[in-house]
């Protein structure tokens, strides 16, 4: 509630902002995209000169783009000019899913034009002139949302500004680093997830991007169509990237976003240490752990920053392990850091990713990805898939594995984490001209999909969560009907989580039909909660349908 009333005060305050949304916009002068000429050969690859786009058998996209910070996103947007309309499309389709109304659409906007205000302050100028050069291929369609620069620069910080506002339960990520004795060869071996979830149609357009900096080091991340930020990265020197949410103070403005800190940090860091010095020259707005890893360091340290203050977390040996809380000294007993512990799955997946380490003497790349998927709870108990405390809730949008000093990396096919891994060499990447258009995945290095996706309890998994997306939006409506039998049946998709039994005492409990309700809050407390709220709600509901039923 003390959230709903924050934002409700900020949406005020905006109304009495004006309408100046930006302060400045980059300097052009310089600048001219109408020489560049896309060509589409017969195998649609789309091509620039060098520079090209190309989807794999598997689905992934790769991108491959090189030049100057104004290039790079005319480029980009060229290339990929219709998957970055469409990915917009998805986004903002979700917010009017959301917030229905015309009006309320255009009052979000003007607060997310006065919250962002002073966004382009806090971003280097480089990242401004991609982001604007990228802007220019977008379609007018959402204009009446603001125009497509503003659009694009403020999705930069839609990920930090939804983390803030509402800490959405759409970013549950595990990551981990393993070196010296812990690793098959001796070298480097950093595993993650991105569990970021927005919906089915927004994870289906995986880019890999694959970027030769004017300035700076060549890198390659992955992320979506029209993501100048880093979300999990590597850069030709062998210093890896990635991200995970922390908990956050609601902030009143707009600053960094954490993407483009760690893209920052890719293109110019090499060491620990140069990529230390760039983190703390950034003011952001959000509370993240950035997990480093360096192929000169030869091992993986902790970057925990907030809007407060920043601070680093090493164990005095490997593995390193990072979920969604802080570990570093300065964080250890923030009130908030410790209360997130208490009440989120973060302390649970931490656990777990321990406990499976712990098992293994020694890792390589296909066991970095076992740990990946791996869906049980503790102690390899029955949770039900798609549960927050596992390691792999089944929406990921990636998973990566890196060989930083071996300059190889693993990137995931759909779905998630499960299809196979696509292994890249950047070495091999970022030596060549790119004249042969082609991808740059290397087949004997693949690591097979999981076998898990061809079996009867993932295609049950997959109806139980359409099933479910439709009971969730008929009880927001209070549209909702449904049989003993129907509401039996979905439950039996995925038994073991409390979630099926927890909505289907919802609507028993709509349907004033207590005693099928009590009986199914009851079950959904036996199960493997994931979070302090979750467990209370179930309570509330157990106890007003206890009540019902007694005065029945």
């Amino acid at each position: 509630m003390r959230c709903k009333a924050l934002v409700i005060w900020l949406l005020v305050l905006s109304s009495c902002s004006g309408s100046k949304l930006l302060n400045r916009y980059p300097d052009l002068s310089d600048y001219r995209s109408d020489t560049l000429r896309l060509i589409i050969d017969k195998d649609s690859i789309k091509a620039l000169a060098s520079d090209y786009l190309v989807q794999t058998p598997s689905g992934n996209w790769e991108l491959y783009v090189s030049g100057d910070a104004f290039e790079l996103g005319a480029k980009t947007g060229l290339l990929s000019q219709d998957l970055y309309t469409q990915q917009q499309e998805i986004f903002v389709n979700r917010l009017f899913e959301f917030v229905p109304s015309r009006f309320k659409q255009r009052f979000v906007m003007r607060f997310m034009g006065w919250y962002n205000r002073q966004l382009e302050n806090y971003i280097p100028e480089e990242y401004l002139l991609e982001i604007y050069a990228l802007s220019n291929f977008l379609q007018d369609d959402f204009d009446y949302l603001g125009n497509n620069y503003q659009r694009t620069l403020w999705m930069h910080a839609a990920h930090d500004l939804g983390h803030a506002l509402q800490d959405l339960a759409i970013v549950g990520c595990s990551s981990f680093a393993v070196w010296d004795e812990k690793s098959k060869d001796g070298k480097l071996l950093i595993g993650r997830n991105f569990d970021f979830y927005l919906n089915e149609e927004f994870a289906q357009n995986k880019m890999v991007y694959f970027v030769h900096p004017e300035a700076g080091i060549p890198y390659m991340s992955v992320s979506w169509p029209g993501m100048v930020g880093v979300l999990s990265g590597m850069n030709r020197e062998g210093l890896t990237v990635t991200m995970n949410a922390g908990k956050s103070t609601v902030p009143l403005s707009a600053k960094t976003p954490i993407s483009i800190v760690a893209r920052e940090i890719l293109q110019h860091a090499s060491t620990l240490d140069e990529a230390i010095a760039i983190a703390k020259s950034k003011k952001v707005f959000v509370s993240e752990s950035l997990l480093i890893g360096s192929a000169k360091d030869k091992k993986a340290i902790l970057v925990e920053i907030s809007p407060k203050r920043i601070d680093f977390y090493e164990p005095n040996e490997s593995p390193l392990i990072c979920t969604n809380h802080f570990q570093s000294n300065s964080y250890v007993k923030d009130k908030r850091n410790v209360k997130h512990i208490q009440e989120s799955h973060s302390a649970y997946r931490y656990q777990r990713l321990d406990e499976l380490l712990s098992r293994k003497d020694q890792l390589g790349p296909e066991d970095a990805v076992s740990l990946l998927r791996n869906r049980e709870g503790l102690h390899d108990a029955p949770i039900g898939l798609g549960n927050d405390k596992s390691l792999n809730h089944l929406l990921a949008h990636h998973g990566i594995v890196f060989q930083p000093e071996d300059k190889l990396v693993f990137v995931s096919n759909n779905p998630g984490q499960m299809g196979h891994f696509t292994a890249y060499d950047l070495d091999e990447v970022f030596s060549g001209d790119w004249s042969e258009k082609k991808s740059y995945g290397i087949d004997s290095l693949m690591i097979s999909a999981d076998p898990f996706i061809m079996t009867d309890a993932y295609r049950n998994f997959r109806t139980f969560k359409i099933q479910t997306e439709r009971y969730l939006t008929g009880l927001k409506e209070r549209n909702i009907y449904s049989t003993k039998e129907e509401l039996t049946a979905y439950v039996q998709l995925n038994p073991e989580l409390w979630l099926g039994h927890y909505i289907a005492g919802r609507i028993f409990y709509k349907q004033k039909k207590y005693g099928d309700a009590l009986e199914c809050f009851r079950l959904a407390q036996t199960k493997v909660v994931p979070t302090h709220h979750a467990q209370l709600d179930i309570d509330k509901h157990l106890k007003k349908a206890t009540k019902k039923w007694k005065n029945r």
